[in-house]
């Protein structure tokens, strides 16, 4: 599949199978957490269903003007992705080939920003030029976990990136996959500090696994509490029966 625009030449090809991918080490432990992170979230609420592809570091591919660009945002999401036969694994992401444009994709920031605020059009291209004028993502999010900033941009009618502003909860509400996402500061696993998380259009936030057990546990001690007050109650209530020469119905 290709597609000319103005400048570029963009052609959709899947990956060789002999082709070998650059094998780089996440810049920090913080990288594969937040990911991890949000996937769960959305995992256990039950929105990934089939043809649902989410992936950290994963590369994204496009051919532009005859040269393989490989991209691998540290989170990305898409729908409508073709299943895979059953013995084959993905290496790589094709849009338009194997299913849509990610949705959104993200970059977490290490100690200095690089690529992911490179408009460079000469090839490599940049990171944010690939999202913006080849992938045409909609949202592109950069946060940095460090401080817990947040910037959310979506694409606008001109095919450029413009940067988002909050609403009153400080939440950016991404239409691909139908929930805000916003940052929360608190600990998850050893990792403590400021994350990513999702809520739903009523403002609830999704939980993690870890969460939802404590609430389930916070619940039952609630119920186990009000049924050892209903039964000192109800003791009480007898003794007094009994006082007064009455005894009370079993």
């Amino acid at each position: 599949m290709t597609v000319s625009t103005a400048d570029l030449k963009i052609t959709w090809e899947k990956l060789p199978a002999d082709f070998i991918l650059d094998e780089e080490p996440v810049e920090n432990i913080d990288q594969p957490l937040l990911a991890a992170a949000l996937r769960e979230i959305l995992e256990i609420a039950g929105l990934i269903v089939a043809g649902i592809l989410i992936a950290p570091n994963m590369g994204i591919c496009a051919t532009v003007d005859s040269k393989l660009v490989i991209k691998a945002p540290d989170w990305f999401y898409a729908r409508n992705v073709q299943a895979l036969p059953s013995q084959e694994i993905r290496r790589s992401y094709t849009p338009n080939l194997e299913g849509d444009i990610p949705a959104i994709v993200m970059e977490f920031l290490s100690a200095s920003p690089n690529d992911e605020y490179s408009i460079k059009p000469s090839y490599p291209p940049g990171k944010w030029f690939f999202y913006e004028q080849v992938l045409r993502v909609p949202i592109y999010v950069i946060f940095e976990p460090a401080a817990g900033v947040l910037e959310v941009y979506q694409l606008d009618s001109g095919g450029r990136y413009q940067a988002q502003q909050p609403d009153l909860n400080g939440r950016y509400w991404v239409a691909g996959v139908g929930l805000f996402l916003g940052v929360w500061q608190g600990t998850k696993a050893e990792r403590s500090g400021y994350w990513l998380r999702w809520w739903d259009e009523s403002g609830q936030m999704l939980l993690w696994g870890a969460e939802m057990v404590e609430r389930e546990r916070q619940q039952r001690a609630i119920a186990q509490q009000q049924a050892e007050q209903e039964r000192e109650r109800s003791e009480r209530l007898a003794a007094q029966l009994r006082a007064a020469g009455i005894e009370p119905e079993a």
